[in-house]
């Protein structure tokens, strides 16, 4: 990784981090938004320094479009930042998809099958009944994006656990709209388990595509 680069990813878990007490000091409106997507918006910037493929481009985009949807969902509400999101999860599968893993066990295609099933399961029960099919609509594609990084080739402990993390937070993120709705634990685990997920995802995917990118040049 150069200097550069070493900086940027830096100043990425530094803003992700800081983010999480910012919004606890007063601190709101446009600056509040973007130091919300400056976290990941830094994972985009040091994803893009390092692509060399369509496989690096994917995941630059990927990190842009969760920065967009960080700074729409201040800004414009759920809807239209969860557009932004159904965006990047599509790319991500496209991703994830393009780069299956080979060998499986039987334990590991069973979770990756049940995942989506299950969390629209989930999220359903939780939420209001005027909101469950859009719910379900958007957790088809944030499940799906967790289910093929789970059965991708990128490292299953950095990039399938960052999925489901991801996962995670956004169900919480519906308990809060339901069953959680007078609980501290949502507002307490959801951003760092979404934040935390993105530095996996986006360090995974890169890792592996370099050390794959120097091997073809070895």
């Amino acid at each position: 990784m150069s200097g550069i680069s070493r900086v940027i990813f830096w100043a990425a878990i530094v803003g992700g981090i800081s983010y999480f007490f910012a919004r606890h000091t007063g601190i709101n409106g446009a600056a509040l938004a973007a130091w919300k997507g400056s976290g990941v918006g830094f994972l985009a910037l040091w994803c893009a320094l390092q692509a060399r493929s369509i496989n690096g481009w994917l995941i630059t985009a990927v990190m842009a479009f969760g920065a967009l949807g960080d700074v729409l969902l201040e800004t414009h509400g759920l809807t239209i930042g969860a557009l932004a999101f159904v965006m990047g999860h599509g790319l991500a599968m496209w991703l994830y998809s393009r780069n299956q893993r080979v060998r499986m066990s039987v334990s590991q295609r069973l979770l990756a099958a049940l995942v989506v099933p299950l969390s629209v399961l989930i999220a359903m029960q939780m939420v209001p009944a005027k909101d469950a099919v859009s719910i379900a609509v958007y957790t088809i594609f944030v499940a799906g994006m967790a289910a093929t990084a789970w059965a991708s080739r990128f490292p299953r402990y950095r990039v399938g656990v960052g999925a489901m993390m991801f996962l995670i937070s956004d169900l919480l993120i519906f308990a809060k709209m339901g069953p959680l709705a007078a609980s501290p634990v949502p507002s307490l685990l959801i951003w760092p388990l979404y934040f935390a997920g993105q530095v996996l995802i986006a360090s995974g995917v890169v890792r592996t595509l370099r050390t794959a990118d120097m091997g073809s040049a070895a």
